[in-house]
């Protein structure tokens, strides 16, 4: 069992910048997968970035390539999004999420924490 706690959400103006942190807890497998997603009001869940926590391979979706970037600390068992020249379409609640294969696709994970809100003003 894994449990996921992400912090670092808030309000920006465009242009700005956010770091979002997801604390693992539980046994996290070599072979597994870290991911953010996000889900903006009345929208459907989508793929924002993914790392593979022994390789430390990345995945991006295109709407965020060149301004965000995910990367991990194992020694924290912790996951950040690092996300820059934030636009108010960004605005969502992001989840952190793992899951034992690699994938773009919220059906690839097994586990989800609480999500924590991002809101950017234009």
């Amino acid at each position: 069992q894994v449990q996921l706690v992400e912090s670092g959400g808030g309000l920006v103006q465009a242009g700005g910048s956010l770091r979002l942190s997801c604390a693992a807890s539980g046994r996290i497998f070599s072979g597994y997968t870290m991911g953010w997603f996000r889900q903006a009001s009345g929208k459907e869940r989508e793929f924002v970035a993914a790392v593979r926590w022994s390789s430390g391979g990345t995945g991006y979706a295109d709407a965020v390539k060149g301004r965000f970037t995910i990367s991990k600390d194992n020694a924290k068992n912790t996951v950040y999004l690092q996300m820059n020249s934030l636009k108010p379409e960004d605005t969502a609640v992001y989840v952190c999420a793992a899951g034992g294969r690699w994938g773009f696709q919220p059906y690839d994970y097994n586990y989800w924490g609480q999500g924590t809100q991002v809101t950017v003003s234009s």
